[in-house]
Order: structure tokens, then sequence, then C-alpha cells
């Protein structure tokens, strides 16, 4: 044991790379059953940047999604060929789901470039909504599927719970929003030169409307007309559609199907814009980078200069970051390497 020991030690110190490196490769997988079979459209431009092209910004989000576990896409020919034919505008919810109805599809994903700029350093903005063909799938917020209340939700990223707080966040905050109806805005040439007078008989501002919203909502079981008492206790009624944390958690499953709500939300929602000077985001690529078969001279650095491979990496950490944060990642991969100089 003693002699393996100083042989193991003498090798190791003359640098001989008999002992392979070990690496952690991320894995994501599909974590919706019911969202298998996928159609991607071409993504629409929103930038400043007139040369983006929608085209291959779908073609990279579908060659890094068809590498995902769990999914069947359908070629973004065939989705363009049926806009064509049944003359489809994506402007709308209904029209895109009617699209993925006639695909035969469980989603169609539409996605916009938000932010783009070639040049280094290379930014990119992106905002993807998955739309399910069912229109009573409603949307799946960021957290859902993690593993709250056991032993692993400590190992959970601080940015995910973060991020699930603020989803828990804003739809409990929707209920609570007093109804607003923006004001009509005209175009300067169609602005009448004067205001018009007030009408006596005319219902409350809106103002008035948004104070009587903002009366407290608590009641006080041993107070006198509602008012709260001195010893009283207070017991707050929550709206029906309230949300609470319970929803991060999958339901078990009903003898008899829910009644469905239909929605005109998407299934799936992720935004983020990519910045190639940024040190979490180039962190990243290296690793992206070390887990392919590029013999391309440059690294990880030269995806920094090339448009096409910057787009398709903004597209595998998009969806990589979508699905991880609704319970989509798997253990990671364990990969040996051996040094070349072996």
């Amino acid at each position: 044991m003693r002699y393996a020991f100083l042989i193991l030690l003498s090798l190791i110190l003359s640098g001989c790379q008999l002992i392979p490196e070990i690496s952690h490769q991320p894995v994501v997988h599909n974590p919706f059953p019911q969202l298998t079979k996928i159609a991607i459209a071409p993504f629409f431009n929103l930038s400043t940047e007139p040369t983006v092209d929608g085209r291959q910004f779908a073609l990279a989000y579908f060659n890094e999604l068809q590498l995902v576990q769990g999914y069947e896409l359908i070629p973004i020919g065939v989705v363009e060929k049926t806009i064509e034919i049944y003359k489809i505008s994506l402007d709308n919810p209904d029209e895109v789901r009617k699209l993925a109805q006639i695909l035969g599809a469980d989603a169609i994903v539409i996605g916009a470039v938000t932010d783009f700029t070639p040049f280094y350093p290379p930014r990119c903005g992106m905002q993807v909504e998955w739309y399910a063909a069912n229109p009573c799938f409603h949307t799946i917020p960021p957290g859902y599927g993690l593993p709250w209340g056991t032993r692993e939700e400590e190992f959970i990223p601080a940015p995910l719970v973060l991020e699930s707080e603020m989803a828990l966040a804003r739809a409990q905050l929707k209920t609570q929003t007093p109804a607003y109806t923006p004001p009509v805005v005209e175009p300067p040439d169609q602005t009448p030169d004067r205001m018009p007078a007030p009408d006596p008989q005319a219902q409350p501002s809106a103002e008035g409307e948004l104070m009587s919203h903002q009366e407290p909502c608590a009641t006080d079981t041993d107070g006198a007309d509602g008012i709260a008492g001195s010893g009283g206790a207070i017991a707050v009624e929550l709206p029906p559609n309230w949300p609470d944390a319970r929803a991060f958690v999958p339901a078990p499953p009903c003898a008899i199907p829910a009644q469905c709500q239909p929605t005109n939300e998407p299934v799936l929602r992720h935004t983020k814009t990519y910045n190639g000077q940024d040190s979490s985001f180039t962190e990243a690529l290296a690793s992206y980078y070390s887990f392919t078969d590029d013999a391309r001279f440059g690294g990880w650095q030269s995806y920094l200069q090339r448009s096409d491979d910057f787009i398709r990496f903004c597209c595998h950490l998009h969806i990589y970051e979508m699905l991880s944060a609704r319970g989509g990642a798997g253990e990671s991969r364990v990969v040996w390497r051996w040094s070349k100089d072996r």
C-alpha cells in the first residue's frame, strides 16, 4: 500500500496526466409531459438592429431545444408553410392557438428579439412565450415543480428562489390592484383646443375610485360597525383567486378532471437580456464550449465574435433558465476528461 501511494504521488509530481479530470455537465429535460410536441415560429424583430433575422433565431432555438430530452419538434419549414397557406397572423393568441391546432402541436413558441448588437461586446435580448393548443392550460410560474418543503429545498439556487418569490408576489398583487382604465390619448393633430367642462352628473373620478378600493378589507368580529376594537382579533378574508405558495407544488391527481377556465395567457414565458461582458455569461459560455467538440480555432472567446454561435448559445441559455426554473433541471452528467498530453 505504501509503495502504491508513493508511485501515485510521483506520477502527480512528475506532471504525468494519467488521472482524468472530472467535469459536471448541467442537464435539463422536459418537465411537462403534456407539452411534448412543439412548433417554433420565426421570431419577431423588436430591436433597433435592422439586420436581425427572425428565422435565424428560430432555427437556433430549434436546434437547442431538440437537444433537450422529452421534446418532439415540428420543422420550421412546415410551420412557415402552414402560416402561408392558412394566412395566419401571429399578433394575437387566438391565431397562435389556431396555428398550433392545425399543426397538431401541444404548444407553439412565439419569440421576439428585443435587443441585439453583433459587435463586441455582443448583446442579445429575447422574450419567448409558449402558447398551448389547449386553452385550458394556464401559465406555469417560475418555481413550479421545485423541491419546496423538502430537504432539497436548501439547494435551490438563490436566483431561482428570488424569481419564484417575485412571480408569486406579482400574482398576489394582481388580485389587489384597483381597477384602472387608461385614458385615451389622441394624436396631437386631433387633440381639441380646450378640455371640455366637467359634467356634474359624471361618475366619481379615477382618484375617488382608487380611494374606495384602498379601504381596509379586514373585519373585526368583536368591534362595532366593522371597526377594529381595542382587543378584538382581525380576520382577513382573502379573495377566491388569491395565489399562494402551494401553487408551486404539483397537485395530486383528481378522479374528475378540473373544469376548464380558458385563458389567452402563454403557458410559459421567459424574458432575458445577455451581455458578452457579463462575467456570469462568459463563465456559462466557457462551460458550454468545454462540452462541445468544436475544432475551430479561438476557443469560447470566438463565440463572442461570431453572431451565429453567439445567438445559438443565447438560445441554449434561455431554454436552460426557463426549464430549470420550473423543475426541469436533472442530475448533472459526469464527464471524464483525459489530457491530450498524456
